[in-house]
């Protein structure tokens, strides 16, 4: 099978918002196919809203308003996958209390197709992590840390591949070097390798020995750095066939994703929803039947409630 030319439109969506902003209108016509991708990352147990105190994000975030927004997009959608880019984990009591459990169960009630894994997901130790993977009803993906001889091992893999409408959708996950981060009897003997290597030689596989027509990279790096540090640009733009990075780890908000190139000069977009559940983000891909790249549709404007 040749490699299918996309055709996206994106945007990133407020939880309070409803789902009927994303018309295909220039696109039915023809016989173009759709793929629906959702995202979150950095959730950091944030299971109910901010609370209305006055500050910055009060009333947004936690999972009953995204989960209603994702079963309206559902509602609307045929071909949808769910994804996030890690730090699950970590930043209020309810983790405190629960231990990672109720985060894994509301996101298995939402139907997560996949997540990676940030640094946080390592709080508990891999014991603790272990114990709480009964309640993920969705696969974790991770191809640069290296879990051989830990109890992890067979429990973690590289990539999933998805099948949509005929479309073959492959998601991979990386993630940010732990040692310096996570305390070292926290994470184990896991062992981190190069992402650039490891996402060169996954992107390449999954597009030309699986036939994927869409690659995605469920990124735990971080958008950009002042230096040399590895990040979603640098990943971008240091490896091919990766069509889609959904970042994680930086907190960044984007307004919409960006555009780079990778080492054969074609286009990569990098996404990402800042933390804490406060946006969900929505990347439409179109599948041009005529196999031919047309002009790139606006972004549309959301305002927040």
């Amino acid at each position: 099978m040749k490699r299918k030319e996309f055709i996206y439109r994106s945007a990133t969506a407020g939880l309070l918002l409803g789902a009927g902003a994303f018309p295909i209108e220039a696109f039915a016509k023809g016989g173009s196919r759709k793929i629906t991708i959702l995202h979150t990352n950095d959730q950091h147990s944030r299971i109910e809203p901010f609370p209305m105190d006055g500050g910055k994000y009060q009333g947004l975030g936690g999972f009953a308003q995204r989960a209603h927004l994702i079963k309206q997009i559902r509602s609307t959608e045929k071909n949808v996958l769910l994804l996030d880019s890690g730090d699950i984990w970590q930043g209020t009591p309810y983790f405190n209390k629960f231990h990672g459990e109720i985060e894994f169960r509301l996101m298995s009630e939402m139907k997560y197709d996949a997540s990676t894994l940030g640094n946080h997901d390592f709080d508990l130790g891999l014991n603790g992590f272990v114990k709480q993977l009964p309640h993920a009803n969705f696969p974790f993906l991770n191809a640069n840390y290296d879990f051989t001889d830990t109890i992890l091992e067979n429990k973690i893999s590289r990539y999933k591949i998805f099948v949509l409408d005929e479309i073959k959708v492959g998601v991979f996950g990386v993630g940010v070097e732990l040692s310096g981060l996570v305390p070292d009897d926290l994470f184990g003997g896991v062992r981190y390798i190069d992402p650039i290597r490891i996402a060169n030689t996954t992107a390449t596989s999954l597009r030309h020995d699986h036939h994927c027509d869409l690659v995605i990279c469920l990124s735990h790096l971080g958008f950009q750095y002042p230096d040399k540090k590895v990040s979603d640009v640098v990943l971008a733009q240091s490896t091919e066939n990766i069509d889609l990075i959904i970042g994680g780890h930086s907190h960044t908000f984007f307004d919409k994703p960006l555009e780079y190139q990778n080492t054969k000069g074609e286009k990569v977009l990098i996404n990402q929803v800042g933390w804490a559940g406060i946006y969900l983000g929505k990347i439409d891909f179109y599948m041009d039947s005529s196999k031919r790249k047309g002009l790139l549709p606006d972004t549309p404007k959301l305002i927040s409630s």
